[in-house]
């Protein structure tokens, strides 16, 4: 679960932190982890409950967030699954080549997403006959807000040589269903169909997760970019604490990929660290129904909700 840190770890109240929220949105996640409201950040921009997707097209390269893409700290916000998943949509429509894939995406949040219409922009930073870097901003009300960069390389016939995944995970249906909205708050994790490993632990725990949603309403996707705008649940499975006690948001989210994901359920085999520093790790072994496809890493910055 993903937002911006907080610019003064020290402050202690719920008024010093509110004052600060338009620069340090991850503060406010103190004020509660609250949850979904079809209300937005203002009364203009409503987020859509019955939209079969996570976004609306209002124009080239202009989406507005429904409701499935709410986030999990605060209302008036995107969670940055489905945002993850509306950008690399943004990069595979720019300038694409069939024997091109992408093989690693970064996305640095920059600040708080808010839940109002969205612009993309991608560029070319380097291009190449077999490798290429693309950049692709989602920026909101003029602020550039989560920036992704993705390696594209040329696809190579590799068969004698493949070998090295690490081993499936269970089948879904091996797993129990898991309320997530008993954990989180948000039109987005209210509206997964979530599986998890009965044996679970705290800071360590396997799960698959699925979404009935398109990534935008009408339009279809990559099977990558179906995928992806899921993997950022990773922070949100195997919590060490609750939420409503600590709060750990991430404020990046790197992905590799070996091989392209089926669409589909998205499965997580997870391991999440906090140092004594304030900084936390969640890392990754992500599968689709076919094995394991890759990795995802996430840094957190880790405190204690102010009281009071």
């Amino acid at each position: 679960m993903s937002r911006h840190p907080a610019p003064d770890p020290d402050a202690t109240s719920t008024a010093a932190l509110r004052a600060e929220r338009d620069s340090s949105p991850v503060a406010v996640a103190s004020q509660a982890v609250r949850a979904g409201s079809p209300a937005a950040a203002d009364g203009d921009h409503p987020l859509d409950a019955d939209s079969s997707g996570f976004y609306r097209r209002l124009g080239p390269g202009l989406v507005m967030p429904t409701l499935h893409a709410q986030g999990a700290w605060r209302d008036d916000e995107q969670h940055m699954a489905p945002v993850s998943g509306i950008l690399v949509d943004a990069i595979d429509r720019h300038e694409p080549r069939e024997n091109m894939r992408l093989a690693r995406v970064s996305f640095d949040i920059l600040w708080m997403i808010p839940a109002r219409p969205s612009m993309l922009t991608v560029r070319t930073v380097r291009p190449g006959r077999t490798i290429e870097l693309v950049e692709a901003t989602m920026t909101v009300d003029g602020r550039a807000v989560v920036r992704a960069t993705a390696w594209r390389l040329a696809s190579h016939d590799s068969q004698d040589v493949a070998g090295g995944a690490p081993p499936p995970l269970p089948a879904p249906d091996t797993f129990e269903p898991w309320q997530g909205a008993g954990t989180w708050g948000g039109g987005y994790i209210a509206d997964l169909d979530l599986r998890a490993d009965p044996s679970s632990t705290a800071g360590r725990a396997r799960a698959w997760i699925r979404s009935g949603r398109t990534l935008v309403e009408g339009e279809s996707c990559s099977a990558t970019a179906d995928f992806l705008r899921l993997v950022d649940t990773a922070n949100g499975i195997g919590v060490r604490v609750s939420p409503r006690e600590w709060m750990f948001p991430n404020v990046d989210l790197t992905v590799h990929l070996f091989r392209e994901p089926v669409p589909g359920w998205v499965g997580f085999d997870t391991s999440v660290v906090f140092g004594a520093e304030g900084v936390g790790l969640t890392s990754t072994t992500l599968h689709d129904v076919r094995g394991a496809v890759g990795r995802a890493e996430q840094i957190l910055t880790v405190r204690r909700l102010p009281t009071g």
